[in-house]
């Protein structure tokens, strides 16, 4: 009952001295709204750039054919004195990435390969638009996550026969075909010095504002090395994991295949990488960043809890026959110290809770501005509202601690 009381008595002397309480709370509402704002934005920002690369495939591993290096040299960074470009022998085969498939299946969905064709023009009739060729295998569609309008995707058959086919964006169809049917129609394309016909069988959606003047045109990688003469093989392959799957230690387990697979091989071996830790390392800066700013922020909380310390000694000195009248009626120090402690509390309260709403609001309106989606985090809420307790209290007790050792006699005497 005494708390309920004292919190009554803090709230109608808030009420008699209006601008007095505000400018008071003013401090801890610009400090406490500061902090939520930067953790809101910050949090928003990591949110969204992480979200962003993981759609990406950042938890992709990358099976990279490269140079195996000369372990007696200093630091291991020299190469050895072999091949300085592979052979067909050295490349990644089918047959090594099924029976790497086959050995983990469980923490792998997808494997595929794609390699850049190169840029060209397609033709068809009169109508010409450039096009960036990517040859790539079949299981590219669904690890990608491309959306099929039309007919099909690469097939099996069409990397057996290596056949001249081609998947297509929906953007090209509109700018040589529009308002007809695109499959089955002929694109003529120079490839390597020489004209070449596909025949589209399939049409993906793609995007109608791109940056580039280019859009993108999938062919199979069979028929890409059967154009270029190329060896049958692979120097890069990417494997999506399976979900749950623990990234690094499935790296450490294709770095152990492949250093057996190429243990006779003396000038090249298949590393694994993926760009997991390169995000976690940028979101562990980006929230660094982000809580050292609100920090900074939050040294006008101090300002603030010392603004709150110079209006409680005022409140104490003007209330200084109040608390002589309390004490002659028989009222202890400690229920005095409660009194002044239960008003800087409660003034901090309110100046949290507004500078929480602040904080909220400039923090949605910046992330928006960022062109991110606002993360409000209920842990930052809850230890904003804390802290500012913990500030009424810190500041408050050394006012209330002099009101309560006030000497009643003297107190009465006040003028």
């Amino acid at each position: 009952m005494l708390l309920i009381e004292n919190i009554l008595l803090a709230l109608n002397g808030l009420r008699a001295n209006k601008m007095r309480a505000f400018l008071t709370m003013l401090g801890i509402i610009i400090g406490i709204g500061s902090v939520i704002g930067i953790v809101n934005v910050g949090e928003s920002m990591t949110n969204g750039i992480s979200t962003s690369m993981r759609t990406m495939g950042v938890n992709n591993i990358t099976l990279t054919l490269t140079q195996k290096s000369d372990d007696n040299t200093s630091g291991g960074n020299f190469f050895m004195f072999g091949r300085s470009s592979p052979d067909e022998s050295d490349l990644m085969t089918d047959e090594m990435l099924n029976e790497f498939r086959s050995l983990h299946n469980d923490y792998i969905s997808y494997i595929y390969t794609t390699e850049s064709v190169g840029s060209s023009t397609a033709e068809y009739n009169l109508n010409e638009s450039n096009v960036s060729v990517t040859a790539v295998s079949r299981e590219y569609v669904a690890a990608s996550n491309l959306e099929m309008l039309t007919g099909r995707f690469i097939s099996d058959h069409d990397e057996e026969k290596e056949k001249n086919v081609c998947v297509v964006s929906s953007v090209l169809c509109g700018e040589l075909m529009p308002m007809q049917d695109p499959i089955g129609e002929q694109l003529d394309m120079v490839i390597n010095n020489t004209v070449q016909t596909f025949y589209i069988v399939g049409v993906y959606d793609g995007e109608s504002s791109s940056a580039s003047s280019m859009t993108q045109m999938y062919i199979p990688a069979s028929t890409a090395r059967k154009l270029s003469g190329s060896g049958n093989g692979y120097q890069s392959a990417t494997v999506v994991p399976a979900n749950g799957t623990d990234t690094t230690a499935f790296m450490n387990l294709a770095d152990e295949y492949f250093s057996q697979v190429y243990s006779r091989n003396k000038s090249y071996t298949v590393t694994a990488s993926s760009m997991e830790s390169m995000v976690e390392s940028m979101t562990e800066m980006l929230s660094t960043v982000s809580l050292a700013i609100a920090v900074i922020a939050g040294i006008s909380l101090v300002v603030g809890g010392i603004g709150v310390m110079n209006i409680m000694l005022v409140s104490i000195t003007e209330r200084t026959r109040e608390i002589g009248t309390r004490k002659a009626l028989g009222a202890t120090n400690g229920s005095i110290r409660l009194q002044f402690i239960t008003e800087a509390i409660v003034i901090c309260m309110l100046g949290g809770l507004i500078g929480i709403g602040l904080g909220l609001v400039i923090g949605n309106i910046g992330a928006g501005l960022l062109g991110y989606s606002a993360t409000v985090s209920v842990s930052t809420v809850l230890i904003a509202v804390g802290f500012s307790m913990v500030i009424g209290v810190f500041f408050g007790y050394y006012p209330a601690n002099k009101a309560a050792k006030l000497d009643p006699i003297e107190a009465l005497r006040y003028e």
